[in-house]
């Protein structure tokens, strides 16, 4: 099976509740009146997109519809897929597929931080890249454990120290050694924390802040958000957003949701590339974003004309 076809297996939900919605509106008829355009800002709201971007999609939409003059709501929805792909953030190249780089991998506990962190390090190696891991998630049991299983799997060393050691300094030991082994990809997996707590909100400051110093080459923050969270994931990636200042954003467990527009009402607020999207436990299953074929997955086809 090919990876579009996964994401779209994967969003077959989201998508079957935006139909439902979509199919609802166009019963009544295709004219391009008010209920259409009110009525498709609603389903975009629906499926978990946001309203900031609901609103500019149809704006976006409802502009060319007077512009073109086109004749009805079919003609508009076969704008709808390249239309919501434009409204995702661009850029984030530089920070998985760039040159030299250390990234943080942020977000509340159960996202996959860990599994994204070993997923993209047998990614990076199989690519020829000389890639370190640091496991600065120092609290949780199983953390080190499972990182150091990635790392296995993926022939590379992860620095680690015992549990309940600073996350900082964890990091400050994972720099030294990039320098000595000359790595050219760092990858840092930091411990989950729940975005209201302002204690632990610092200590990843701080953490962070340790790393951007010492660092000689470019670092970047990244979220790994879970979207079976729905809003509750925008308003953690607004948190860490205004904490850390983040760089991009990783959607996990797209398979088996119907909020899968929450990776667009992210992106959109919060100017963050999408960088990579994960629909499956596998080591294939994340891969890197590709709006058109996400919107395209997350919506579908409206040719009901016939």
């Amino acid at each position: 099976m090919g990876f579009f076809e996964r994401i779209s297996e994967g969003l077959a939900r989201s998508r079957d509740k935006f139909k439902e919605q979509m199919n609802v509106l166009l019963d009544r008829g295709p004219d391009l009146d008010d209920d259409f355009w009110d009525g498709l800002e609603e389903t975009l709201i629906l499926a978990d997109i946001g309203a900031p971007a609901a609103s500019e999609i149809v704006e976006s939409l409802r502009d060319t519809a007077t512009r073109k003059a086109l004749p009805d709501a079919y003609a508009v929805l076969d704008l709808l897929n390249d239309q919501i792909a434009a409204t995702f953030a661009e850029g984030g190249q530089d920070v998985l597929d760039g040159g030299e780089a250390v990234v943080l991998f942020v977000g509340i506990n159960g996202t996959g931080k860990t599994t994204t962190v070993g997923k993209l390090a047998k990614e990076a190696t199989d690519a020829g890249r000389t890639v370190l891991l640091g496991s600065a998630d120092t609290f949780r049991a199983a953390a080190i454990e499972q990182l150091e299983v990635w790392a296995r799997r993926a022939g590379v060393e992860v620095v680690t120290r015992e549990r309940g050691s600073d996350p900082a300094s964890v990091c400050y030991d994972t720099l030294e050694r990039a320098e000595a082994v000359g790595a050219d990809l760092v990858l840092i997996d930091t411990a989950g924390r729940l975005h209201t707590s302002a204690d632990l909100m610092r200590e990843l400051e701080k953490v962070v802040g340790v790393v951007r110093k010492r660092a000689n080459m470019p670092v970047y923050t990244v979220l790994v958000t879970d979207a079976t969270t729905g809003q509750n994931g925008l308003s953690q990636a607004r948190e860490f957003d205004r904490a850390l200042d983040l760089d991009g954003v990783i959607v996990t467990k797209l398979d088996g949701t119907a909020k899968g527009g929450i990776a667009l009402a992210i992106s959109h607020e919060l100017e963050l590339p999408v960088l990579k999207i994960g629909v499956g436990e596998g080591l294939d299953d994340l891969r890197d974003f590709d709006p058109h074929d996400f919107a395209r997955a997350l919506v579908g086809e409206f040719d009901e004309r016939e």
